[in-house]
């Protein structure tokens, strides 16, 4: 099967500058390929946040989520990447981010 082309919002973007981490960062682009490769692997939300999938990674004893959507077009489905952070706090962010 092939991989899903991707767009990365701004605020996936600048939370992996951030990571200094070269283990963790290599693990949300692993992620991301996986679900390049099968959007389904991720968790469908509800509610407000209907329409939005999460991925979870854990490493080093810590949580981390990446948020994505499939949007679909007329020459075929692409990924949207939205954000990735830590799961403290992390739908609340994700939904103030979708409203703007």
């Amino acid at each position: 099967m092939r991989m899903l082309p991707v767009i990365y919002f701004p605020a996936f973007e600048s939370y992996i500058k951030k990571i200094k981490d070269k283990v963790l960062k290599e693990k949300i682009r692993n992620a991301v390929d996986e679900i390049r490769e099968n959007p389904n692997v991720g968790e469908a939300k509800k509610g407000d946040l209907s329409g939005i999938f999460c991925y979870d990674i854990y490493y080093q004893k810590t949580n981390y989520e990446i948020a994505y959507r499939v949007a679909h077009q007329e020459d075929g489905s692409i990924l949207v990447v939205i954000m990735a952070g830590t799961r403290e706090n992390f739908y609340e962010v994700l939904k103030r981010y979708m409203k703007d």
